[in-house]
């Protein structure tokens, strides 16, 4: 058996080396496109971020807004999306949890829906049904065949305004994470890193996820607020864009409301807005007309009942 002396044995490590990428057989070379965004991207602390939610949510005390509303139903649990003509709306919002938001019948202009809700119970007429639906903003039975029926006007309250963090009943950390954008130079989709405050709220003597506040690093605003169900599912996911000036207070033109639970989707386009105007307790009352089917969905099983006071069971309202 012949042995290769050190000297040899280099000799054929150096020969390897050399001749091996020479032969271009035992390996190829491929182009990797750019994964990552070329925007210039900001810094920001997570002191910064809190302060800045902080901020967004103690400068606006009321809304009064003019919106186009936009309303997708369905997923994979029916299989289908169907998407509803688009429609005129006002929304009224007044802090602490006052909201109202009508809704116009296209081209004829009478009112398709209104709702009021004061936080915890909530109101809404649906003239063309001839139904005045009223109850807790939580929904107890979601309605399976109109997904529509278990919108709740505390879903719009909370996805169109931010809450200051509550020190008290409130822990916020920064995560770095990031999100698919269009790169600015080439339109293509890259991932582009963002800042998320992770909100965890006290819930008797335990800590869950309450909410996770998403921020652009282009321009460090929310672009992205994800509320949390009490067993941590998301039963809102509120994205904003398009930010503008309105008397002085940057908010989003449009605001994309998806309750992935019940499968719709709202979007509404601020056509106008104005901010922190006086609006008086009467703007949020809305009795029960004449003649109207009551529908009471406190109950696990909603009962529906005449402006007269008489009531029967109805198992499924239309």
């Amino acid at each position: 058996m012949v042995s290769l002396r050190p000297l040899s044995r280099f000799r054929l490590v150096l020969v390897l080396a050399v001749a091996l990428p020479l032969t271009g057989c035992l390996f190829r070379t491929r182009r990797v496109e750019p994964t990552a965004s070329t925007a210039t991207l900001r810094q920001a602390t997570q002191a910064d971020l809190i302060r800045a939610i902080d901020q967004a949510a103690d400068q606006i005390k009321t809304l009064n807004a003019t919106v186009d509303i936009d309303t997708d139903v369905g997923g994979a649990k029916k299989g289908k999306v169907t998407e509803y003509q688009q429609i005129r709306g006002y929304i009224l919002v007044r802090k602490p949890a006052m909201l109202r938001m009508i809704g116009l019948v296209p081209v004829v202009r009478n009112r398709a829906f209104d709702m009021v809700s004061d936080g915890e119970t909530f109101r809404l007429s649906v003239p063309v049904k001839n139904r005045y639906y009223m109850g807790r903003n939580d929904v107890i039975e979601p309605a399976a065949r109109n997904p529509l029926e278990n919108l709740r006007p505390q879903h719009i309250f909370d996805a169109l305004l931010l809450r200051a963090i509550d020190p008290a009943n409130e822990i916020a950390v920064l995560q770095a994470g990031s999100e698919t954008v269009r790169d600015p130079k080439n339109r293509k989709l890259v991932e582009q890193a963002d800042y998320e405050i992770v909100v965890l709220s006290r819930n008797a003597n335990a800590w869950a996820l309450a909410r996770r506040v998403i921020f652009s690093r282009t321009d460090l605003r929310p672009h992205r607020q994800i509320v949390y169900d009490k067993a941590g599912n998301v039963a809102t996911d509120a994205r904003y864009e398009a930010y503008k000036d309105f008397d002085g207070v940057q908010f989003p033109s449009q605001i994309i409301v998806t309750r992935p639970q019940e499968e719709y989707a709202i979007t509404l386009a601020v056509v106008k807005l104005k901010i922190n105007e006086n609006l008086t307790n009467d703007q949020f009352e809305l009795p029960v007309p004449p003649g109207v089917q009551v529908v009471r969905l406190d109950a696990p099983h909603p009962t529906v009942e005449a402006s007269d006071g008489k009531a029967h069971k109805d198992s499924q309202p239309q």
